[in-house]
């Protein structure tokens, strides 16, 4: 069941957030390529670009409180050739400067990436007003925007150094709390091309960030009741990986997604756009169901909203009744 491509365990030996990955891939971005300039607003240690600042401090900008000059900045950056990499939370990063983002890099094309922590619910204490859940909606939204949300450290990593050499705007979204380490470091990051963590014929899990390692969980648990998941790791919200998921729902005539954002406009939206137009089955979503955050601990929270591997498991069960009573 398990694709022996990746390192899958019930009980990963390490934890590290998502975050300090990005930090990782910047650095790494930054030795391979002397055009790759970072900008922050006045978060350098919450999005780890410490490592970046002391090895380039002349390739590093902080330009404070002022997230929307930050994207003009960024924007103008490209046309000299550089590569702006931007950092601050998610909700500064899409809600506070949208308008910048939309007129200046997406509508202009530029070769700006913007780099986002502390997105969804797991931001915790700090509330509602921080805890954007709508940010890859919003982004893939606009013409010409890469989406990407991995799921783990490694994965982070690796997204951040891919982005580096792939040319045009694109939206990174990552996090802070610690979450399990799964997928292996050497397995070259596509963007755009989804990721099969698990095979089964019974249904398709397609899960994206934080809620990938959930889906895993979940898939285990099925299996010994002899329900067979496929789980997919949507990494790639925009472009959407539509081959993978349709192959696989043609197998197991339904689906779950799971996502830590809104379910409206997020990977739910996308997979049933896709499923609506080519192979309409039953589809269940585990998302945010149309309400803002609130403060609490990550763990608290995900599990208030039913983010977690067992809204996950009830969501596959309601899925299969659906399923059933259509074959019926």
């Amino acid at each position: 069941m398990v694709n022996s491509r990746y390192i899958l365990t019930t009980e990963p030996t390490e934890k590290k957030d998502t975050r300090s990955g990005f930090g990782a891939g910047l650095l790494e971005a930054g030795k391979h390529n002397a055009n790759v300039v970072a900008l922050c607003a006045d978060l350098t240690g919450s999005l780890k670009m410490g490592d970046f600042q002391k090895a380039f401090p002349e390739r590093f900008y902080q330009v404070g409180i002022a997230e929307a000059n930050m994207m003009g900045l960024a924007a103008g950056m490209t046309i000299g050739g550089k590569i702006p990499f931007t950092g601050t939370f998610a909700n500064f990063s899409t809600g506070r400067v949208y308008d910048q983002i939309r007129q200046s890099i997406a509508y202009s094309e530029k070769n700006v990436k913007i780099c986002a922590s502390h997105a969804g619910l797991t931001l915790g204490e700090d509330g509602a007003t921080h805890q954007i859940l709508e940010d890859m909606g919003m982004m893939a939204m606009l013409p010409n925007m890469t989406v990407i949300c991995p799921a783990d450290y490694s994965q982070t990593k690796l997204a951040t150094e891919a982005i580096a050499n792939h040319h045009g705007p694109v939206y990174l979204r990552f996090g802070r709390p610690a979450v399990p380490m799964f997928l292996r470091s050497d397995v070259p990051f596509e963007i755009g091309k989804a990721q099969t963590l698990m095979e089964g014929n019974d249904v398709t899990i397609a899960a994206t960030g934080h809620l990938v390692w959930e889906a895993m969980v979940a898939a285990m648990a099925l299996e010994v009741r002899g329900i067979r998941a496929e789980v997919i790791n949507v990494h790639t919200i925009k472009p959407l990986d539509g081959k993978t998921l349709l192959e696989s729902v043609s197998r197991t005539g339904c689906m779950v997604t799971a996502e830590e954002h809104q379910r409206i406009g997020g990977l739910g939206s996308q997979v049933a756009q896709l499923l609506a137009a080519h192979n309409p089955v039953p589809m269940e979503q585990v998302a945010v169901n149309d309400s803002f955050g609130e403060s609490g601990t990550p763990a608290q929270l995900m599990e208030k909203y039913g983010l977690n591997s067992a809204a996950i498991v009830q969501k596959v069960e309601a899925v299969l009744s659906r399923l059933a009573v259509a074959a019926s």
